[in-house]
This record gives structure tokens, sequence and C-alpha cells, in this order.
């Protein structure tokens, strides 16, 4: 078995059962995995500014300043900082990033973000 193909069933598997991947950039590569091209920091930061669903955007939850915790709009519960350099985990647990992904995609966009735009979001805040 060719070492991408090998990354891409661990990856596959990873999803499926929860296990943390290494790090961030272990979670772009299950991206590249479905199709995704290179990833750009000026995309991501421009789906995260963006306000295309009923005048809402990421900072509207997440703060402006992703270092520090935000808060949810409706329910008022604190966000983590989504800063991978306050919190070294923040992006490990592919699970956890799709699940949140799904949520806040359908939340903010009114649809599901392709693994592009997820590879894009995670490559603008990994700069962070």
């Amino acid at each position: 078995m060719k070492t991408p193909a090998l990354l891409t069933v661990l990856l596959l598997s990873t999803a499926s059962t929860g296990l943390p991947a290494a790090d961030i950039n272990d979670v772009q590569n299950y991206y590249r995995a479905q199709g995704a091209g290179s990833f750009q920091s000026g995309r991501g930061e421009a789906l995260w500014n963006s306000r295309p669903y009923e005048g809402r955007q990421c900072a509207d939850c997440h703060g402006p300043d992703l270092t520090r915790s935000g808060q949810h709009q409706r329910t008022k519960k604190t966000i983590e900082p989504m800063a991978p350099s306050v919190k070294a985990s923040r992006y490990t647990d592919l699970k956890e990033v799709e699940k949140w992904f799904t949520r806040n995609c359908k939340s903010t966009w009114n649809r599901e973000c392709t693994a592009q735009e997820k590879g894009d979001l995670l490559e603008y805040l990994k700069q962070l």
C-alpha cells in the first residue's frame, strides 16, 4: 500500500472512530483526500468574514479576537478560543472538527461547507 493510500485509510478510520489526528495538518489531509486542492489562508479569512445568510458571520459568536473566548449568540455559552496557538489540541479530533463544521456551516451559510472551504478555514486559523 502506498503512503498516500495508507494516510487516506488512516484518516477515514479516524473520522469514523473519533480518534484524534496528530495535528491540524492531518485534518487538512483528510480534506485533500476528499478532493480539495491547495489551501489558502486568504480564502479562509474571506469565508470567516462573509455574511451570506441572514447577515451572520463567524465572528458573531467567535468574536473578533480568535485568541480569546467567544460567546454563542443564542445560548450565551462560552466558546473556547479558535486560535490553535492558544490551544494546540483545538483541531486534532477529526470527529469534533467535522461536527462543528457541520453545525456552524449550516447555521452561518445555510449549507454544508465543502472540503475545500473547511481546509481554507483551517489554513486561516493556523495563522493565528
